[in-house]
């Protein structure tokens, strides 16, 4: 029996409501649509399921991969030997005196609207962010002069056995595209709480609708992709520098820099990890050799070598 056999049967065993699926493709799952399959992947629906497969997975040898949305994220086209545990299904959330607490799995989209719902102003710039809340806290995620640590207060997270902790935002060390869940990636962040401010319902729908129509025009929504390919460097915009080099258009199979927004590699129809890979380096290597500065993936990648 191999260790991902021995981690269902554990979990078939301690928690059999839980859905489990195996070779479960990735592509499914991450907005790329990009990916081979998983040897094995769980499906939470709340805390008591997820606490389970975090400890399961501790008590055969296992470190999970957690998944929310697969909005930041690339995966090998061999698929993973991984026991992948997807947040999706932890979706709630409640206020308590503007502030929002809620659970990893809600989409940042369906946050902001939770927030305008409550008259509530502070996530608007989250609203157009593909993520989930618990990949946003981890990444500490941001656009348009917004970002998590601006409203984070706390974290509530599951350590590698399973056992919860919930610690102060600044306890967090959330930095650009950082924070101490990008260094202990055997930690699950559960839930944030986010302090908000009253606002107008009008004022921050009408901002929520500026964003997403300036996203609309300036970003290729309609291909898929992973969002900004690359973090932005020092004194610098990724973007900037790549169209400075004439690289939009450019193509590796199903592959392409977006002719709208140069930031963005889209998967222009059947783009392969591998094509998406070949792409991202040909853009480094010649970013560097004609502008001297060293691009790094703000996409996270799985399984490719």
């Amino acid at each position: 029996m191999d260790i991902f056999s021995a981690v269902r049967m554990v979990l078939e065993r301690e928690c059999p409501e839980l859905e489990l699926r195996t070779e479960e493709p990735m592509a499914r799952h991450t907005t790329f649509r990009v990916g081979g399959p998983a040897r094995l992947m769980a499906f939470p629906k709340d805390k008591k399921e997820i606490k389970a497969a975090v400890r399961a997975a501790d008590q055969m040898g296992v470190v999970p991969f957690f998944l929310g949305n697969g909005s930041n994220l690339l995966v090998a086209d061999k698929g993973v030997e991984a026991f992948v545990i997807k947040t999706g299904g932890l979706d709630q959330v409640r206020e308590v005196n503007r502030r929002l607490r809620a659970e990893c799995g809600i989409p940042l989209s369906r946050l902001a609207m939770a927030a305008l719902g409550r008259g509530l102003t502070g996530l608007e710039f989250a609203h157009g962010i593909p993520g989930s809340l618990g990949g946003a806290v981890v990444m500490n995620a941001g656009a348009y002069g917004g970002e998590m640590v601006q409203v984070l207060t706390a974290v509530t997270y599951l350590d590698e056995t399973g056992q919860e902790h919930t610690v102060p935002a600044e306890q967090c060390q959330l930095t650009y595209r950082h924070s101490v869940f990008t260094d202990h990636p055997a930690w699950l962040v559960l839930e944030a709480e986010m302090e908000l401010e009253q606002g107008d319902a009008e004022e921050i729908r009408a901002k929520m609708e500026d964003l997403a129509q300036r996203r609309k025009s300036k970003q290729p929504l309609e291909y898929p992709s992973a969002g900004s390919t690359f973090k932005r460097p020092a004194g610098h915009f990724a973007a900037a520098l790549i169209e400075q080099c004439g690289l939009k258009g450019l193509t590796v199979g199903g592959a392409q820099v977006s002719e709208k927004h140069a930031g963005f590699v889209i998967n222009r129809g059947g783009a392969t990890c591998a094509d998406i890979l070949k792409l991202t380096d040909q853009i480094k290597e010649t970013v560097l050799r004609e502008t001297g500065v060293a691009l790094e993936l703000e996409v996270r990648t799985l399984g490719c070598v």
